[in-house]
Formats: structure tokens, C-alpha cells, sequence
């Protein structure tokens, strides 16, 4: 889960890049890059941290020219402290090619293999971006070897592309000398949308992963790339698309919007914050059948996401809705925070309790998910701290009980607390006093309500259906034994980054001293 965005246009993008990336910024912490071209030239700059730190005066005045793209990187395949797999890739035939995707294929391994053994390419870091970027261009090659490259050829490249890859992928590319590329898997898990901007944007054209880094720099949003969809935005701002997959159906990734995205986004035709306000009412439905909601004093949400839910679901049950909890914006979301340790150590960094408002009393927090539970397990301590009489605790998702291998760090299900445990032994693990989950199917129901369009959910950590239909255990076997792997990367890199800040503060203070 990463956010992507690209720009065509004709005055300078690198200021409205930077603008998209900050709207984005919930959807990937570990990593920022924006690239753009001027002529047939790219400018990239990319490294590990926040996008406010990333980008400093001098290197955005190295990123000149009138298209670009950028990414916020969220790691679910690779190296999480490597900054070479930081995005954009880039590849320099056929044409010059620059991509950045949110998603995360299934096949990559098997691609790598068929990249180097078929096609001569070589990749030279575990993320799988690598391979999309060279699987694109070898198609585009092999599309328009001895002819000018036109729209209808590189949609045939795009529909090669879904005949070779699997998984969940929303992808967008510049072509050096031709125009900006995006595409959607034929299922359209990851979400992509594009508009145009007004005429004061010289008729900007942007490609984002959500509808909110359009409207907020300006832009009209014209649709959602629909699944198996090819859009090419040549360098005259002409929109061209096309659908590349042969049996398209959309299915949404439901936990975008029990999570993900913004609230103020639109995702496939679904307000998130209209879907968040759905799953509080049914949950509301689910408390009163386990809980008489005279034994509930208040309804407290854990910010952010979940506070939707917990005001329709108090609004419901006829109880106070409180804030309990401040939050500070200034520590990453834990969810997406790579290495568990990281992730424990700042949960109590990120919130604070307001004691008035727990002292005495029963109070129902209401959380979007419990993934892991380490965090669910804070936050009732820290409520009973605060003075609560009873802590109960309500998701507003299921439980997540199956791993998820499209760009959602679940990968492994022995990380899942919901995993091979029931609702009880859930509860007396986070120490609640009574835990009530959301129903599946009453989930799928009232969020599909909001677009009849829709074929259904990719809700694979709910319910264990993989849509792509790929999906083995000897698929999870290897993901289990690469996520070993991964975490002592992770151990490795944080240590390293801690040696490395120590040694940063010794030096400062010794400039100090001086």
C-alpha cells in the first residue's frame, strides 16, 4: 500500500508533485520520490523519511520540467531500509521509462526468474516494482521495435503486461518523449483515479491513488481508472484510454475503506467516509446483541480512522460520543511502521488519554481493526490507567484472520492475532472487558450499497478468498520464509539507524561543545 501520483502539463509539476504527495502521506512513511522529465531528460530524487524531509528547497529546484510522477512508499515486499528500493524505478529501454505502483504482485519471484532466464533483463533489489517496470518494458519493446510508438501500441504492451503479471498493481509511467501511462489490475484492488485541472492549470492532467490529491491541488476529478484499464496522456495533454484485460470485474480492496484511504476520498464511486458511517451503524446492531447499552457509559474512538464508525455507532446506541485519546500527528501511523518493534515502542508516543473523560466510567472504544493486538493491548491499559471502570473494546472490521498478499502488511498469519483464536481468547489477550467484532457479511452489504456497480470486495484477510485465484500454500510458505527474512533486515536496519542517530546527536553535541 503505497500512493502514487502523476502530472502532464504544461508549466513546472514539481511544487504540485510535492502538493499530491503530502495528500498522500497516510497512505506510506518509509519513503518518497518524485521524478520528472524536461524534454527526454529525467530528474529524480528520492530517499527514506516523510515527504516534508525528503524534499528540501535545493533538491526541488533539481526536478525542472512540465510531467513528473511521485510515490510514498509503504514496504510490504523487500527491503523497508533500503533506500534503492525507494520509488520511482527507472529503466533506460526501450525509450526511458519511469514508474512508480502501489500494489504488490504474487508472481514477481517467477517473473524475476523468466526476466532473466527469456527476456535478458537483469533485477537487481527484491522489489517488485522492479520487475513491473522491466516486464513493461520489454513489451513495449517487443510491441513497437522498428515502428513509432503510438497509443494503440502501447496498449497492446499494457494488455501483454496483464497476461503476464499477477496480483494487485495500480500503475503509473512516464515515457520519455511521449506522455504519462497509468493502468489498474483487471480486478482493480488498488484504487487510481485521474482528472484535469481548471484553466488556470493549462489544462494539467493528474493520475492519483486517491481522489483527494486531486481536489486538493486544485483538480476536477473525471472518474476512477476502471480495472484492466489502460489511460495514455500524450505531451499535448490528449487523453487517450483503453480497456487492456480480457474478463475485468471490480473488486475493491474492502480494507481501504475500513483504513487506508482518507475519509475525504472517493474511492470507486464510494464516499470512505460514507462507508466508515455504514460499518458504525451495523456494528451498532452487533454491540446491542452482545451488550445491553445501559452497561456503556461512553463511546470513545482510537483516532483517526475509526471515528466515523464510533460516532454513528454512539449516535445509534443513544450515548455519549467522546474524545479520549489526543493523538500526535507528529508519530507515524503504527500499522504501516516497519519492524514490530518500532511499531510497539510508539504506540504510547502516538496517543495520550485525557483521564475526565474514562474516570469511573464503562467506556466502548471503537477501533477500525485489530490487526496484531500489541496496540489493541495498549490502548485498554492505558484506558484502565486512565481510571475506567470497564473497558470494552468493538472493531469496526471483521476479524483479520488470513494473511493479505496485495500490498497490506499481513503477510504471515502467525502475525494475526485473529488468527486460529476465538472472540474470547482475542479479549483476554488485549485484556477487554467485552471485545465485539464487526459481521462480514453485514460489512460487505452496507459498503456495497454505496455503488451496485461493484462485483464485490477483495476482502481476503476477512474471509481467505484470494480473487486473483492464484493464490497457493505454497505461496504463503514462501512469503513466511521471505518475511523472516524481511524482519531481520529490519532488526538489522534499525539498529543501524539508531547507531546512526547516536552517532548524528554525539557529533551535534560535540559541534555544541565546540
Amino acid at each position: 500500500m503505497c500512493g502514487i501520483v502523476g502530472v502532464i502539463a504544461k508549466s513546472p509539476v514539481n511544487q504540485l508533485i510535492y502538493d499530491a504527495l503530502l495528500l498522500l502521506q497516510h497512505r506510506g512513511q518509509d519513503a518518497a520520490g518524485i521524478v520528472t522529465m524536461l524534454d527526454t531528460k529525467c530528474f529524480m530524487h528520492k530517499a527514506r523519511g516523510m515527504v516534508r524531509d525528503v524534499f528540501r528547497t535545493r533538491n526541488m529546484r533539481g526536478l525542472p520540467g512540465t510531467v513528473g510522477l511521485g510515490q510514498v512508499r509503504y514496504p510490504t515486499a523487500g527491503n523497508a531500509y533500503s533506500e534503492e528500493e525507494a520509488q520511482p524505478f527507472y529503466v533506460n529501454a526501450p525509450y526511458g521509462i519511469v514508474l512508480v505502483h502501489n500494489g504488490n504482485l504474487t508472481n514477481a519471484a517467477a517473473l524475476k526468474d523468466e526476466l532473466f532466464q527469456v527476456d535478458r533483463r537483469h533485477i537487481n533489489t527484491g522489489s517488485d516494482t522492479e520487475v513491473l517496470i522491466n516486464v513493461l518494458a520489454h513489451e513495449l519493446e517487443m510491441v513497437a521495435r522498428d515502428l513509432p510508438l503510438t497509443p494503440e501500441q502501447i496498449f497492446k504492451a499494457v494488455g501483454a503486461v496483464h497476461r503476464r503479471i499477477r496480483g494487485s498493481y495500480a500503475v503509473i509511467a512516464l515515457i520519455a518523449g511521449h506522455g504519462l501511462l497509468a493502468f489498474r489490475d483487471p480486478y482493480g484492488i488498488r484504487p487510481l483515479c485521474f482528472g484535469e485541472g481548471g484553466p488556470e492549470s493549462d489544462g494539467a492532467v493528474m493520475v492519483a491513488s486517491e481522489s483527494v490529491a486531486l481536489v486538493g491541488t486544485g483538480h476536477s476529478m473525471t472518474r476512477d481508472v476502471a480495472p484492466g484499464e489502460a489511460i495514455f496522456v500524450d505531451l499535448a495533454g490528449r487523453i487517450h484510454t483503453r480497456q487492456c484485460a480480457e474478463h475485468p470485474q471490480l473488486y475493491p480492496c474492502m480494507f481501504e475503506f475500513v483504513y487506508l484511504a482518507r475519509p475525504d476520498s472517493v474511492l470507486d464511486g464510494i464516499s470512505v467516509y460514507h462507508a466508515r458511517l455504514n460499518m458504525g451503524e451495523t456494528l451498532a446492531q452487533r454491540v446491542i446483541s452482545t451488550l445491553p447499552p445501559s452497561e456503556i457509559d461512553v463511546v470513545i474512538p482510537i483516532p483517526e480512522s475509526s471515528r466515523p464508525s464510533a460516532m454513528q455507532l454512539a449516535h445509534r446506541l443513544g450515548k455519549p460520543y467522546r474524545e479520549g485519546f489526543v493523538k500526535n500527528r507528529y508519530v507515524g501511523r503504527t500499522f504501516i511502521m516497519p519492524g514490530q518493534s518500532v511499531r510497539k515502542k510508539s504506540v504510547r508516543q502516538k496517543l495520550n488519554a485525557i483521564g475526565m473523560e474514562f474516570k469511573g466510567r464503562n467506556v466502548l472504544l471503537v477501533d477500525d481493526s485489530i490487526v496484531r493486538g500489541t496496540t489493541s493491548k495498549e490502548i485498554v491499559q492505558m484506558a484502565r490507567e486512565a481510571g475506567a471502570r470497564k473497558v470494552y473494546m468493538a472493531s469496526a472490521a471483521p476479524p483479520v484472520r488470513h494473511p493479505n498478499v496485495y500490498g497490506i502488511d499481513m503477510p504471515t498469519k502467525d502475525e494475526l492475532i485473529a488468527h486460529g483464536r476465538s472472540t474470547e481468547e482475542i479479549r483476554d489477550f488485549i485484556g477487554a472487558d467485552q471485545l465485539i467484532y464487526q459481521d462480514i457479511d453485514a460489512m460487505k452489504r452496507v459498503v456495497a450499497a454505496l455503488n451496485p456497480r461493484l462485483a464485490g470486495f477483495e476482502a481476503s484477510c476477512f474471509d481467505g478468498h484470494y480473487i486473483t485465484g492464484d493464490v497457493s500454500a505454497a505461496d504463503f510458505a514462501t512469503l513466511e520464509a521471505q518475511r523472516r527474512l524481511q524482519f531481520e533486515d529490519d532488526q538489522a536496519g534499525e539498529q543501524e539507524a539508531e547507531a546512526t542517530n547516536r552517532s548524528r546527536l554525539a557529533l551535534q553535541s560535540a559541534e555544541e561543545g565546540t
